[in-house]
């Protein structure tokens, strides 16, 4: 599963990780993020997240 770099920040997320603090389970891929996800260091939307 690829990764993805956060354009405003620099967070990366990665899809072993998940985002657990926002409900984000460990093996989920990007594209199976909500939409109204948001980065969880400096909030900006799943629009702004490229592939790393």
């Amino acid at each position: 599963m690829d990764k993805y770099l956060c354009t405003a920040c620099g967070y990366i997320y990665d899809p072993a990780e998940g985002d657990p603090d926002s409900g984000i389970a460990p093996g989920t891929p990007f594209e199976d993020i909500p939409d109204d996800w948001v980065c969880p260091v400096c909030g900006v939307g799943k629009d702004m997240f490229e592939k790393a």
